[in-house]
């Protein structure tokens, strides 16, 4: 008898995953209640795909690869755009409530780096809590999956016969237990938790990865992090997000002296590619100068009913954004490498699947187009569920697997603050040497922990790449090489990397 399919997480990836799943017999395990702890409901701008009269999956894809800074797979690019409508149908299918204009057209809005207005909203800020409620609704109500709640992935199991045979799985009364499945599906987010300002909860400490490198799986580019240059500066964790599509009504970036600072920077001012904008603002606060967003009158007294949940974010810190510029920072925001896999999430790790932000399927490229994110977890989850259906039986024999040790919150918050110094929005050898010292010092005092080796990939493939591209920039290296090439590491290879680099570092100076 064929096992059940067994995914692990519970943001828009793996629910979608699951649905379309249907009618294999699948297992969901999700860490806490289902509904929380993912980043779908921090999404807030929508989904992009070509819905307008003037818009088409070409100028969709052209806009995804030009981001994408040279490293864009242009099979997935368009594989994306091209299946971008039907998903966006699906879900108001299901009942999200996306915006329409009067006469019944699509209500879009363009975000940066997007040559369309072509990002499907709900409520100017609300698409992704409407899109989590409505898939949680459709997958609860759906016979072929068993929804377990307040379970803990803590390893992968190997196969015996090679590849992964299932989850190491910690239940909620605290027993750890192994779940044996011929199919595996990581959809558990992203890393970006490991920043000390986040758009994501602490709890986004890259495990999927983590996991999926011990077991052998290639990591593809993880020195690409995307920082989001308009989260709201109110001291929140995680920071609560501008969404970019208020640039796209129209407002503008402003230092302390209530001067544009964009419009000297780039052609497209406020909507060029988020790295650029993202640089601008991180060293308009180095400097001191100051960065705020000024909606006041792209949105002014409309902002309750427009956007309420960047009012509300503001209005909790005493910023009114009808009538006050919205003070801002970077923010580490998204992932675009990860898991390598295939155009239908296939790892090269027989029997294990990724999608969603942890898996790298090559759309994103060194810099993720807008809103391009959800629309990614849609896509590909729905590969991933068709792949597995066709795929054959196998026979598998677990082997042992042992719990990654958890990163103390002490530790936790030193390695955050020691990955924005070193690893974030700038880098230099210096800085990228000095933070894998550090991860080597804190795995001498608590082991491997998930984090740890997460953190490890991001600033070994940072160290090694010398050269600038996308939402990687080295000062030391400005300059964007003229041949693209990706990242791809095992483990082993970027423990070797860090080694070799940090010690070439220390020899040139």
């Amino acid at each position: 008898m064929k096992r059940p399919l067994l995914i692990v997480g519970a943001g828009v990836a793996g629910l979608w995953t699951a649905l379309h799943a249907a009618p294999t017999p699948t297992v969901l395990l999700t860490g806490g209640k289902l509904g929380t702890g993912a980043s779908t409901g921090w999404a807030q701008g929508g989904v992009a795909a070509a819905l307008g009269p003037d818009d088409s999956p070409e100028l969709h894809a052209r806009d995804t690869i030009a981001a994408g800074a040279g490293l864009v797979d242009e099979a997935a690019a368009h594989l994306l755009a091209e299946a971008g409508p039907r998903e966006v149908a699906a879900l108001a299918a299901l009942g999200v409530p996306f915006e329409h204009e009067a006469d019944g057209r699509w209500a879009l809005s363009r975000e940066a780096a997007h040559s369309r207005a072509r990002v499907a909203r709900v409520k100017g800020d609300q698409a992704g809590a409407s899109i989590f409620a409505a898939l949680i609704r459709a997958v609860r109500a759906a016979d072929h999956v068993e929804i377990r709640e307040g379970w803990r992935a803590e390893a992968l199991m190997p196969d015996e016969n090679g590849g992964c045979a299932g989850v190491l799985a910690r239940a909620p009364n605290g027993g750890v237990q192994p779940l044996a499945a011929e199919q595996t599906v990581l959809a558990m987010g992203s890393s970006c938790g490991l920043y000390a300002v986040a758009t994501t909860p602490q709890s986004s400490q890259g495990r999927s990865l983590a996991m999926a490198a011990r077991l052998g799986a290639t990591i593809r580019d993880p020195e690409f992090v995307q920082f989001h240059p308009t989260a709201i500066d109110i001291g929140r964790d995680p920071a609560p997000l501008a969404t970019e599509a208020l640039r796209g009504e129209g407002a503008t970036m402003l230092d302390a002296e209530g001067r544009r600072f964009m419009a000297g920077v780039h052609p497209d001012a406020e909507l060029a590619p988020r790295d650029v904008v993202a640089r601008a603002v991180h060293r308009q606060l180095k400097a001191g100068r100051g960065a705020f967003l000024d909606a006041r009158s792209a949105v002014g007294a409309a902002f309750p009913d427009r956007f309420p949940a960047v009012f509300a974010a503001c209005m909790s810190a005493g910023v009114d954004p009808r009538t006050q510029p919205i003070p801002i920072a970077t923010a580490a925001h998204y992932n675009m490498g990860g898991i390598a896999t295939d155009l239908d999430t296939r790892t090269d790790v027989e029997g294990l699947f990724a999608v969603g932000e942890c898996a790298c399927t090559g759309v994103d490229g060194a810099n993720r187009l807008a809103s391009n994110s959800l629309l990614e977890c849609l896509v590909f989850g729905r590969r991933a569920a068709q792949a597995i259906a066709g795929a054959g039986p196998r026979r598998i024999k677990a082997g042992a697997a042992m719990a990654a040790p958890d990163l103390p919150p002490e530790m936790l918050g030193e390695l955050r603050r020691l990955m924005s110094a070193h690893a974030g929005v700038e880098r230099d050898a210096k800085g990228l040497s000095a933070l894998i010292a550090a991860i080597d010092a804190m795995e001498d005092r608590c082991g491997p922990a998930d984090g740890l080796v997460a953190a490890r990939f991001v600033a070994a493939a940072a160290l090694a790449r010398q050269e600038s591209r996308g939402g990687h920039f080295r000062t030391d290296h400005p300059e964007t090489l003229p041949q693209a090439a990706h990242t791809e590491l095992t483990l082993e290879q970027a423990r070797g990397i860090a080694a070799d680099q940090s010690s070439e570092s220390e020899h040139a100076e």
